[in-house]
């Protein structure tokens, strides 16, 4: 079982050799994939599975807007994104509603998105 222990030391290593910039990329991925087991387990009426993988998404969002760095006037239209989508994933955990996950993973994704795009720019300039 040395494959499994491998995999968890490789994961490790990303994380903790990762920038900032990365390390926020991979929490938006971590929030759009428990958001989308949320949504297959809702499907598949696997309520617990639902509840738990909202929760998880909805930590992930939570933690994002408590990290902003509110110097930036932009962090007021992320904090604003992030309250919304904390609210809507507390709707989607009561209501186990595929729609509103949807819904969520489509902003999601999108900010997942500008940020891979801020990162290249970055990169680009030399600032990352």
């Amino acid at each position: 079982m040395a494959l499994p222990n491998a995999y968890a030391q490789y994961n490790n290593s990303k994380v903790l050799t990762a920038t900032p910039a990365e390390l926020t990329l991979m929490l938006y991925e971590g929030a759009i994939k428990f958001c989308n087991i949320a949504e297959i387990a809702v499907e598949q009426k696997d309520i617990q599975k639902a509840h738990v993988n909202i929760v998880k998404t909805q930590k992930i969002v939570e933690y994002l807007r408590q990290t902003l760095d509110m110097k930036y006037p932009v962090a007021k239209d992320f904090e604003n994104i992030y309250v919304y989508l904390e609210k809507q994933l507390v709707e989607a955990n009561v209501k186990k509603d595929k729609e509103i996950l949807e819904e969520c993973l489509g902003h999601l994704r999108d900010i997942r998105d500008t940020w891979k795009e801020v990162m290249r720019i970055n990169r680009e300039k030399g600032t990352i």
